[in-house]
């Protein structure tokens, strides 16, 4: 159908067939199942893990954390399986942006497409505040102080050495990790996959020896009552208290998602996309789920609430000082695997949309020798290295839990619509049990936003709307399929 014989409403809703963009897009096919499980891990276990099991215990679930981490996991589950089979059937770069403008048409993808900015972006900038903390940390344990207006934005006060209270200047530790990550990734995808695989085997290694040397430490008091009475607020301990703890950890389980943007740097992305998208959630919710329990049982959830730095305090508890360097080493390569996926995942989303016109055609150009989207890389280096080191920022990092849950709908809800749609596709991995998972995936993540407090839906929606204006500015107008 041409474009001029669509209605302007209409028009919104255009659709991109199956076998649109599949081809040879300038990227290289370089990822097998274990590397696409790498990264899957890399991204999941990171910055949900040692960040939000304190304060979602501390202020929401206490020791049912453990329970909102199954609560997520679930929910997950559901939408990992519906990713597996769109990662299958349309193996491009893009994830849920490119599902939807499948399925749903050009605005609903432009939506995700503009959500999921906001989640990678905003993510990897919040990410590597953490990383600039605890790599402070790390080298005052070894004497080496960096001077602490150089590691706080201008918005954060900081305390002398002599005593004085100012402000910070810029975090440099923050921009500098979010530019050796994208020099790496402009480097290369299979380079970046390897680098990738030792920080998560190191990572790994770190967690199993908290909860192995953790366990003797574990006090059962900890556990008693092991879901809080509800202080009489939604949200608060009880069972609404592990809804709202399951909204706020579900950040820790981004790196599915994520990973399905790498769908065109896959070998067999048919084939090996559903075992990197499934396999990596299965070790992680493991592991989740383990460090958890070791975690409020050696430290009490009620002190959780007011420690910046429960995962540390834990350690400390143990005596053993090789551990205590161990997790903050850990800890680093945790927040640097999730930097790489963050960053890997957003230059792909925005690689996509510029290839359909709705974005600037120079985000679509790959480097002739590394076959990378190096332009998209060198702009959000750029933008996140930016709003690191001069914004304070941990507050939207609450963003991305929403972010994410929005996402995991859309892509639930087109695989219902392309099982009519396209009945006769091929599906190399089909969700079992007809549309009872589908369904069962956004019933549970719409519990999950429901869940999360109101100024974030408010940061969602203005965001939304900033959005659209670019839309109707822009993409509309230079879209590659309105041009068709």
């Amino acid at each position: 159908m041409s474009q001029h014989s669509l209605s302007p409403l209409s028009s919104l809703f255009r659709r991109k067939s199956i076998a649109a963009d599949v081809g040879d897009a300038g990227l290289k096919r370089v990822l097998g199942p274990l590397s696409l499980v790498a990264l899957g891990v890399g991204c999941t276990i990171g910055a949900g893990l040692f960040s939000l099991t304190g304060v979602a215990a501390g202020n929401n679930a206490g020791p049912a954390v453990t329970l909102a981490y199954l609560v997520a996991a679930i929910a997950c589950g559901f939408a990992g399986l519906c990713y597996s089979e769109l990662a299958g059937m349309i193996p491009i770069a893009g994830s849920a942006y490119s599902y939807a403008y499948v399925t749903m048409g050009e605005l609903v993808a432009w939506i995700i497409g503009w959500d999921l900015v906001l989640e990678y972006a905003v993510g990897a900038a919040t990410v590597s505040v953490s990383w600039s903390g605890y790599i402070n940390s790390l080298l005052a344990g070894w004497g080496i102080h960096l001077p602490a207006r150089l590691v706080a934005s201008p918005f954060e006060t900081v305390h002398l050495p002599d005593g004085t209270l100012t402000t910070g200047v810029a975090n440099l530790p923050a921009a500098f990790i979010l530019m050796a990550v994208s020099a790496l990734l402009i480097r290369g995808t299979s380079e970046s996959a390897k680098v990738n695989a030792v920080i998560v085997t190191i990572k790994l290694l770190v967690i199993a020896a908290f909860i192995a040397f953790g366990i003797s430490y574990i006090e059962t008091a900890n556990y008693h009552p092991f879901i809080p009475p509800n202080t009489g607020t939604f949200g608060q301990f009880g069972l609404s208290g592990i809804m709202r703890a399951a909204g706020t950890v579900f950040f820790a389980y981004v790196g599915f998602d994520a990973l399905s943007t790498a769908a065109q740097e896959t070998r067999n992305p048919k084939r090996d996309m559903p075992i990197g998208i499934l396999g990596s959630l299965a070790i992680c919710t493991l592991v989740y789920v383990s460090f958890s329990l070791v975690l409020t049982g050696i430290v009490n959830y009620r002190a959780m609430a007011f420690d910046p730095a429960p995962v540390a305090t834990a350690v400390d508890r143990t005596h053993i000082a090789w551990l205590q360097v161990a997790i903050k080493l850990g800890i680093l390569c945790g927040f640097t695997s999730v930097l790489l996926v963050l960053l890997l995942g957003q230059s792909r989303v925005f690689f996509a949309m510029a290839r359909d016109g709705l974005l600037p055609s120079l985000f679509s150009r790959t480097h002739p020798r590394f076959g990378t989207p190096w332009l998209s890389n060198l702009f959000f280096m750029v933008l996140t290295s930016l709003l690191a080191a001069f914004l304070p920022i941990a507050e939207l990092g609450h963003m991305t839990s929403i972010g994410t849950l929005l996402a995991f709908i859309i892509v639930c809800v087109g695989v219902l619509v392309l099982r009519k749609q396209a009945p006769e596709a091929e599906r190399r991995f089909r969700v079992p049990g007809g549309p009872v998972f589908p369904i069962l995936g956004v019933v549970s993540c719409l519990g999950m936003m429901v869940s999360l407090d109101g100024l974030t839906w408010v940061r969602l929606l203005v965001w939304l709307v900033i959005g659209l204006g670019v839309y109707f500015g822009y993409g509309r107008r230079h879209s590659r399929l309105g041009k068709a």
